[in-house]
């Protein structure tokens, strides 16, 4: 009877384990178990439903089994190619009086550079299993990865902010009866329900999503071609005006490195990292290519035409110019024009998505939160703050973009250099299993010093509608992403070669 007795709490002890370990690799910890039972039933029966409930910690090899790597070309595809698309190319016309071909010129430039980044990051999700943020350990320490965490929290908010008001008023400029609130109601409620399934409906959704915007993208076309011009610039071209349009373009495709990774976790690791970085670059570049230039042609010869030109409401209604161009079409341009605005969710789902991703990372009191709570509080932020910045949108838009696009590129910077000279480009020499263990990872302030370092020439160099720095006042134009790069690449280097030495971690 002992020996029973011996060998059932032997048995009783191993299944508690057992459980932990799934309820932790679900993102269920065991403390909040106990405050809150009522989420682990929830979640249960989610799980039974097909949603997903994973929590941030690596996917193991054994589960990395997904050789659908083209996949990855469709979510980036979808991701881009929509009506923000367009609407950061129409920034050049409408908010830096740029002509049509100087704005082809610096799109081509930008957008060939810009997309090797997020397009790079994205190896490491197949390669390492890691989310993002996770990711960032390796070069930024348990506790300095606190920081891009918490920044990307905000800026995948931005990101939400700036799609819903774009889907939100292309929606509401088909009829009178919509406004731009209820669209953006409308599109929030959309992304909401598809980044709430998870994983593999976002890859599913990312996958068709496209088709509406590029049929109708090629009806517009035919349709306005004809109005189409080469419209000169509407104000004297400076060289601070091209630098700044192009930093915010570049802002808009490097900033996706921050959430590349989250998409490829379960993607089997044996693909070659050259496959894995052409199919995300050639989705990022055809469609940010083709979007961006659309945007910037429309834009421009909106000017020249008086129904574009209303429907463009002075350059902040990019949904309107849309629905102006294809109102010839009567009923099925306006049925167009709100499959465009429903295809919004294609850039918002995975935005939502790395928003919860991240923040679970911020913390370990976080990450014992499913992630299904995280997409709730992301929309009871998203809606009211959408609402109030539709109102500017181009003002919102540049501000928003050129902010994460300052720190973003510095902390592209610092994973990079990790990666390739520290690391040597072998994915080998991440030890994943020591991801949650501070005293295994780097230290972190080498990251932290030079983020700061490139933050204190960034602040000087930027210029945004509430403030220009002294460098870009002087002709400069917003320089910011450019010297702030340079000036942690240096940094880094230097310090993290001194912890290196010191600590051998």
């Amino acid at each position: 009877m002992a020996s029973q007795r011996e060998e059932k709490t032997t048995l009783d002890r191993a299944s508690s384990e057992q459980l932990s370990q799934q309820q932790s690799t679900s993102g269920i910890g065991t403390s909040r178990s106990r405050v809150h039972p009522w989420l682990d039933s929830v979640t249960f029966f989610l799980t039974k439903w097909g949603v997903e409930t994973n929590g941030v910690d690596p996917i193991p090899p054994e589960d990395r089994t997904d050789t659908k790597f083209f996949q990855m070309f469709f979510v980036w595809f979808s991701a881009n190619m929509n009506v923000l698309a367009l609407g950061t190319g129409a920034a050049g016309p409408a908010f830096f009086g740029l002509g049509v071909s100087q704005c082809l010129v610096i799109l081509l430039i930008v957008d060939i550079l810009s997309c090797t980044v997020p397009a790079y990051f994205a190896v490491f999700g197949p390669k390492l299993g890691t989310r993002s943020m996770v990711t960032a350990r390796f070069s930024w320490g348990y506790y300095g990865a606190i920081l891009p965490s918490a920044l990307t929290v905000f800026s995948m908010q931005g990101f939400l902010i700036l799609n819903c008001i774009i889907g939100g008023q292309t929606l509401a400029s088909v009829s009178n009866h919509l406004d731009d609130t209820l669209g953006i109601v409308i599109i929030g409620l959309i992304s909401l329900a598809v980044t709430f399934c998870g994983y593999k409906v976002i890859h599913w959704y990312e996958s068709v999503a496209w088709i509406p915007n590029v049929i109708t993208f090629i009806i517009m076309l035919g349709i306005g071609g004809k109005h189409l011009s080469n419209a000169p610039a509407s104000i004297p071209v400076t060289a601070s005006t091209v630098v700044t349009f192009a930093t915010t373009t570049a802002s808009s495709v490097i900033s996706w490195c921050m959430m590349t990774p989250d998409y490829g976790v379960y993607h089997s690791e044996k693909a070659s990292t050259l496959r894995i970085f052409t199919y995300t670059y050639l989705g990022f570049f055809i469609a940010s290519l083709t979007g961006h230039s659309l945007g910037a042609v429309f834009a421009a010869s909106a000017t020249n035409i008086p129904a574009w030109n209303a429907g463009f409401d002075n350059g902040n209604n990019v949904g309107g110019l849309m629905n102006a161009v294809l109102a010839p079409l009567g009923g099925f341009g306006k049925f167009l024009t709100v499959l465009v605005a429903l295809s919004v969710p294609s850039a918002c789902a995975p935005t939502m998505y790395s928003f919860g991703m991240s923040f679970m990372t911020i913390g370990s009191v976080f990450a014992k939160v499913p992630r299904y709570v995280f997409m709730g509080v992301s929309e009871a932020i998203l809606i009211p703050v959408a609402i109030i910045g539709a109102k500017r949108f181009y003002v919102t838009f540049v501000n928003v973009i050129s902010i994460i696009g300052y720190w973003s590129t510095v902390f592209a910077v610092i994973v990079l250099v990790e990666h390739f000279l520290f690391r040597k480009n072998e994915f080998s020499r991440y030890n994943v299993t020591d991801w949650n263990q501070p005293r295994r990872l780097p230290i972190g302030l080498a990251a932290l010093l030079a983020f700061c370092a490139g933050f204190g020439i960034i602040v000087p160099c930027m210029s945004q509608t509430a403030y220009v720095g002294p460098i870009a006042n002087a002709g400069a134009g917003d320089i910011g992403i450019f010297t702030g790069s340079a000036v942690a690449f240096i940094v880094y280097i230097a310090l993290r070669s001194l912890e290196r030495a010191v600590t051998h971690r």
